[in-house]
């Protein structure tokens, strides 16, 4: 990762706010039920005539804006999504014409919610080798595969977008490390069943209800209780630094209260947790990029300080990057 760094920050969400009333009334819960056990509040969903790339390329033009850099200086583009606006072309393509940025290598990544870390990863390599500067964005259209009666899922996902623009300059903060891990073993415990070559979205399908977004709650709860701490622990290891190095967490914004129970089980005693989930609810691999713009724009890094960004989720994945700002 050495001399890739975060020149600019940028975020889009939606302007339709979802109550928790609105949302739970078709799964059966109520407002009280669903702070109780996520701790959000509302969410953001896409309007009829917003797609996923609509989302990223808005969120793309803020970034860009905020790095003052245009798109004949971006080499390459990198859309993280599990919502992307078709199966195919790659949504990056999308994103790619709405920008003007011809001249760019462009492509989609799917990590599901650990997606924008893969992504930081893989332009990272390219942009080094092709040179100029790379343009990453998270972003998801949940409210689209939801079954409204699954209370499990329903109350928790939002939709959005986050991007930022990275280049190999002197200056703006550095990305020091980052790490991938995949469990494909447990892929099973958050999955879309049909739509994919393994089980078209025929009428059958459909009439079955499996085009909706399904996951075992209990069981990924279990691995990211279990499985975070000591992933953490290994990458700060690997990175050379001591949990008391880091200043700031900015992890996937999957659910307001298990966040609270991981973050007091990862022991960063200086660390401060920034979420966005009680306002915009799970934004998939959107919203580590959401959430680290937010913190920017409100001045919460200071120069010097190790921000650590972790995503997990589908896969079952997680991702780690280390950013010295």
């Amino acid at each position: 990762m050495k001399d890739v760094r975060i020149l600019g920050t940028g975020a889009y969400v939606p302007d339709r706010i979802v109550s928790n009333d609105e949302v739970g009334a078709p799964a059966g819960v109520d407002d009280a039920w669903i702070t109780r056990k996520t701790a959000i509040r509302e969410r953001r969903w896409a309007a009829p005539e917003q797609a996923t790339s609509d989302l990223a390329t808005a969120a793309a033009r803020a970034a860009m804006e905020s790095a003052g850099i245009t798109a004949e200086q971006l080499s390459v583009i990198a859309v993280a999504t599990s919502t992307p606006d078709r199966p195919q072309p790659p949504t990056a393509a999308y994103v790619q014409r709405n920008l003007g940025a011809s001249g760019t290598a462009a492509f989609d990544v799917n990590a599901v919610c650990s997606g924008t870390v893969f992504a930081l990863s893989a332009v990272s390599g390219v942009m080094l080798r092709r040179g100029g500067h790379a343009l990453v964005i998270g972003a998801d259209v949940y409210s689209r595969i939801l079954d409204p009666a699954d209370r499990k899922t329903v109350i928790l996902f939002g939709d959005g977008a986050g991007a930022m623009v990275l280049g190999p300059t002197g200056r703006g903060p550095l990305v020091r490390h980052v790490a991938l891990h995949t469990f494909g073993a447990l892929a099973d415990l958050i999955q879309v069943p049909a739509g994919g070559s393994r089980l078209p979205a025929d009428p059958g399908a459909l009439d079955a209800g499996l085009q909706y977004f399904a996951m075992d709650g209990r069981e990924v709860r279990r691995f990211v209780v279990e499985e975070l701490p000591q992933l953490v622990k290994g990458f700060l290891h690997e990175a050379g630094v001591g949990p008391e190095d880091i200043s700031h967490f900015v992890p996937h914004q999957a659910n307001g209260v298990m966040l609270d129970e991981v973050f007091a089980d990862l022991s960063l005693p200086r660390a401060t947790m920034h979420k966005t989930v009680t306002q915009l609810g799970n934004t998939g691999a959107a919203s580590i990029p959401i959430t680290l713009d937010a913190a920017v724009r409100k001045g919460a890094f200071r120069p010097g300080e190790l921000v650590l960004l972790a995503g997990f989720g589908g896969g079952m994945a997680a991702s780690f990057a280390l950013v010295e700002w």
